[in-house]
């Protein structure tokens, strides 16, 4: 533990903290194959996972980053079974419930990614709750993409926008990307900067679509049950030494 320990803050003091990404976002994934691995339950990939959300949630605030997207349920999770979705919505509330007040305290604001009013009411009003307390914190925005979509979201700002120049809110001409990004979940926000994905997929799964149009991707083996610190550390270290061109030279 205590070799663990220094080899993190080795990698923390490695950190340039003047080219920290802004936004980083996560695809939290292989819960299911980690289980399968160990002759376990999926709950208990499940659970395990959630520890690792308080640990890079806590790695994320403590080095700087202003924006952390977790990818925790998807419009297209609806079709696993009926039991492991009552449990990942027992866990969630389970977590809020439990963290909420350190995540408030530590001046982490809750957002939600995805059309929440699907969810279950209990769920849903512990995941209201928990952004209603912490809607003025400031040291980290913490999204939480819940019966997230994509695609979805590009055709709910379409027909938003749609709705908007009928009604003569904005005009057809003044449409460009700055506007239409008002339209999404992320409003506001600036785009990713960084994509992480565990598990060894070498996907988008429907995840921030339109936003990671010039994010960098890191991609690992390492299912998120076994997602450390130091991981998330390597993820930052390694971004830091990329160059970011954007199109240009």
């Amino acid at each position: 533990m205590q070799n663990r320990r220094k080899a993190i803050e080795e990698l923390k003091n490695s950190i340039d903290k003047d080219k920290l990404p802004l936004h980083v976002a996560i695809i939290m994934d292989g819960n299911g194959r980690w289980t399968k691995q160990r002759f376990m339950p999926r709950s208990a990939g499940h659970k395990e996972g959630m520890e690792r959300v308080k640990e890079i949630v806590e790695s994320a605030s403590n080095i700087g980053v202003k924006y952390l997207s977790l990818y925790a349920f998807s419009t297209e999770n609806w079709k696993r079974p009926k039991e492991e979705i009552d449990g990942l919505m027992k866990l969630l509330v389970y977590y809020l419930r439990v963290e909420l007040n350190n995540l408030n305290k530590n001046n982490i604001k809750i957002n939600t990614l995805g059309d929440i009013s699907k969810l279950p009411v209990g769920p849903r009003r512990e995941v209201e709750k928990a952004v209603e307390l912490t809607k003025n914190n400031n040291k980290m925005v913490l999204n939480i993409a819940l019966n997230y979509g994509g695609r979805n979201e590009i055709l709910k700002g379409i027909k938003s926008i749609l709705n908007d120049i009928e009604k003569g809110k904005i005009n057809i001409e003044d449409l460009d990307e700055s506007v239409f990004s008002d339209y999404l979940y992320t409003s506001g926000q600036p785009d990713p900067d960084l994509l992480i994905r565990p598990s060894g997929e070498l996907r988008l799964s429907n995840f921030l679509l339109y936003q990671i149009a010039y994010t960098e991707f890191w991609f690992s083996n390492i299912y998120w049950p076994d997602f450390r610190e130091e991981h998330f550390l390597k993820a930052i270290i390694d971004y830091q030494k990329r160059e970011r061109r954007f199109g240009g030279i």
